[in-house]
């Protein structure tokens, strides 16, 4: 860690060039600063990237920043306090650390947490950034996670782990035995220590594979933001029953969408129909979950086809994802499409042959506009475009 970017001149040369474009501040000279410049211009690179993402570290005085690639692969702050509300107890260990913005979320949630980080330097700025956070009852060690885990006597009420997934010659990698440290092959050693240990996957994870690696699941979360499949976390539990709750939420601009189900709820079928007054397409924390059947039926829609994942209705219901008036439902046939002289609207298919790409250079229609168009196949197993109008959320 480069201490002297904490020094108070070069503090105000980051906070006011914020703004600045990063090539020209590259080009000329730095009055005032006589370190590394990159260095520098790193800092307020990173620290950009942190205005949205973690508002509290870029409102916080004399925070420390990584490079911008750690900044990018860090939770966000509304996935972390998420992650947080899932648990509380005594004590917390954080075993593979990072920028450590989960685990000062679940320092509000914990008497005392410790944080295990195996990058010396990181764990370095993230010890510093814990003062200035004033985030007194976190530990932060550096170390090996797992390692410090089979060396100690101490245990824990939760055991956090957000496995790396770049394998050194695999590539990027999303099964949880590929990750880095190896869940499954760690998993009794992690129940030894905790009786709750919450799991970081990749969104890439299919939910029955980790189901399979893992046993003992006790819940499934799947988080989006702005329907950006962010997170799937599984929560394991010494004492979990056979039956496994699935939990979404999806983290728009002004609301939080739920849905919650059970494995065995996809399991029954749900009522069928031609499209009604209304039509629905679920949230992508939904779909990623495989709740096709079931948001259906717990929330009273007809699909138009077992196949289509698409839900219609005649008076308009509450709905986690996004909401349609139907305007016209028209035969797929290329004459009648074009008549319809559409120039403009943008594209779903469901269910359907053709895709987004091909439709739009059959039709000569461009991506955008207010207009709705959905290819699918109902019940009757006939190919229909679907014209709709997008609702705002009901209030």
């Amino acid at each position: 860690m480069n201490e002297i970017l904490l020094n108070t001149i070069n503090q105000h040369f980051i906070n006011t060039h914020l703004e600045s474009d990063i090539g020209s501040l590259m080009l000329k000279k730095l009055d005032g600063y006589s370190g590394d410049k990159k260095a520098l211009i790193a800092q307020i690179e990173s620290k950009k990237k942190c205005q949205t993402k973690l508002p509290t570290w870029y409102d916080t005085k004399n925070i420390y920043y990584p490079n911008k690639l750690n900044i990018e692969q860090t939770s966000s702050e509304i996935t972390a306090q998420y992650k947080a509300s899932l648990m509380r107890g005594h004590t917390l260990i954080d075993i593979t650390g990072g920028f450590g913005v989960d685990t000062y979320y679940f320092s509000k949630q914990f008497d005392t947490v410790t944080h295990c980080e195996i990058n010396a330097s990181l764990s370095e700025i993230v010890k510093h950034n814990y003062t200035q956070l004033k985030a007194s009852n976190i530990h932060a060690i550096t170390g090996d996670g797992i390692a410090h885990l089979q060396k100690s006597d101490t245990l824990y009420d939760c055991i956090y782990v957000d496995p790396s997934r770049r394998h050194d010659t695999k590539g990027k990698v999303f099964y949880l035995n590929d990750c880095v440290p190896n869940i499954p092959e760690h998993l009794d050693l992690l129940l030894a220590k905790a009786q709750t240990v919450l799991i970081k996957a990749s969104p890439m994870l299919d939910i029955s594979a980790g189901i399979k690696d893992l046993g003992c699941v006790k819940e499934i979360h799947v988080v989006a933001v702005n329907n950006d499949v962010k997170e799937v976390l599984f929560l394991l539990d010494r004492n979990a029953s056979a039956v496994i709750q699935i939990k979404t939420i999806n983290f728009t601009k002004t609301e939080a969408q739920r849905f919650d189900f059970k494995p065995a709820d996809e399991a029954l079928p749900p009522a069928l129909s031609l499209p009604k007054r209304y039509l629905y397409e679920s949230n992508r924390a939904i779909m990623k979950s495989g709740a096709f059947n079931a948001v259906a039926r717990q929330l009273q829609l007809d699909k138009l086809h077992v196949n289509s994942h698409l839900y219609t209705s005649e008076q308009r219901m509450a709905f986690p994802g996004r909401t349609f008036v139907i305007d016209k439902v028209i035969p797929y046939h290329k004459k009648t499409i074009l008549k319809e002289g559409l120039k403009k609207a943008n594209i779903t298919t469901r269910n359907f042959p053709l895709s987004v790409k091909e439709l739009r250079q059959k039709f000569h229609i461009k991506d955008g506009g207010d207009c709705y168009l959905f290819f699918t196949t109902t019940i009757d197993e006939q190919k229909i475009m679907i014209k709709t109008k997008q609702l705002m959320t009901a209030s």
